[in-house]
């Protein structure tokens, strides 16, 4: 594969992961509930996440860099939520 196709597959897969967590941050910011969210699965998630940012900044790999630091802050905001809605 080149370069470019790889990238895109990489952009365009890092855009669908990433927005899935955008209608549950709404919905939980939204309704001010959060007691359908797992607050275990939620720090998981978000160490998950964590390593995955870390991954990618020692690749210097844009996709994932981009990706796992909009969608750590999208899980943290949602964590947050879960914790402070109880």
């Amino acid at each position: 594969m080149t370069a470019p196709l790889t990238d895109l597959i990489g952009y365009l897969a890092a855009c669908m992961t990433t927005s899935a967590f955008i209608p549950q941050a709404w919905l939980t910011w939204r309704r001010k509930r959060a007691e359908g969210v797992s607050l275990g699965m939620y720090v998981i998630l978000v160490g998950g996440i964590a390593m995955w940012l870390a991954y990618g900044l020692m690749l210097h790999a844009l996709p994932i860099i981009i990706a796992n630091f909009i969608t750590l802050v999208l899980a943290i905001f949602i964590l947050v939520m879960k914790l402070v809605y109880k």
